[in-house]
């Protein structure tokens, strides 16, 4: 049995708006793997100076144990460790250099489904989320990563008549793990404020509700500082504390939107009646 010509301008009218969604999102791909792509090239050229640089703190670490900081030294095992070491870091790097035109493509893509107001709703957390990012990179920077590793160095056994000598020889690639690791976790968790700000404002959350889980947090905190870090108490506790405190800052947030939802309420309230008086008096005059 044929199909009717109205079924088929049917199909062909719903079909179009897919085929365009498609080829759009197929434009957006191609600029972020692009994106990606050119940083990823920028980062490998550059591997063993952003190396050098995550060393820094290392550096910083055996300053602060009383050792040599000019004697700092890592090795690696296999011939082939240092180069994949040096993949990982362009990776790494190449994403998060591209990340800012990653979620520009995004919000791009999703923008015209949007209304206005959605969309300036929406913009503030496009920016807030990398800046909240390279917070949590910089703290594990400057202050966390010589934490952990003064708190490994002053594990080392100095060697005497009846103790072996037990020295502090980081492997690149481990090195890189630990710290890269570090940077993942303390960036997702300063995130937080972001999710918990997008769900109250649609609805989904209130602060009431996060004041009234605030032990759950504290507890759910700790657990996932003991799975996102490495298994030593420093890095868990410092991911944990900052976890908790960015809870409080989220309630905060909530109660701020919250004030900021009711107050738009009332003056669409007061607006709509305002129209209702100003409608009153030509409906009186037309009858």
């Amino acid at each position: 049995m044929s199909v009717s010509d109205k079924e088929k301008d049917e199909i062909e009218k719903s079909s179009a708006p897919l085929m365009e969604h498609l080829i759009e999102l197929r434009r957006r791909l191609i600029w972020s793997i692009g994106g990606f792509f050119v940083a990823f090239l920028v980062c490998f050229f550059f591997a063993k100076r952003l190396f050098n640089l995550l060393v820094i703190p290392f550096k910083w670490a055996t300053q602060w144990a009383g050792l040599d900081p000019h004697k700092v030294e890592l090795i690696y095992t296999a011939p082939q460790e240092f180069f994949f070491t040096q993949v990982k870091l362009a990776m790494f790097g190449g994403m998060v250099i591209a990340f800012p035109l990653i979620a520009t493509q995004i919000y791009k893509f999703i923008a015209p489904g949007l209304y206005k107001n959605e969309r300036n709703a929406f913009l503030p957390f496009l920016i807030a989320s990398p800046i909240l990012f390279l917070m949590g990179a910089s703290l594990v920077y400057f202050f966390f990563t010589p934490m952990v590793m003064w708190f490994f160095l002053a594990m080392q056994q100095t060697g005497t008549n009846d103790q072996v000598q037990i020295s502090l020889l980081p492997k690149v690639s481990e090195y890189l793990s630990l710290i890269m690791t570090l940077i993942f976790s303390f960036g997702l968790v300063f995130q937080l404020p972001v999710v918990t700000s997008l769900m109250t404002r649609v609805g989904m959350l209130s602060s009431t509700a996060l004041a009234e889980k605030r032990k759950w947090a504290i507890v759910i905190a700790f657990v996932v500082a003991a799975v996102l870090t490495p298994p030593d108490p420093m890095s868990q506790i410092g991911l944990a504390i900052p976890t908790i405190l960015l809870y409080e800052v989220s309630i905060w947030s909530a109660r701020l939107i919250e004030r900021s939802k009711e107050r738009d309420r009332v003056a669409r309230e007061k607006q709509d009646a305002t129209e209702e008086v100003a409608d009153k008096p030509a409906d009186a005059s037309s009858t």
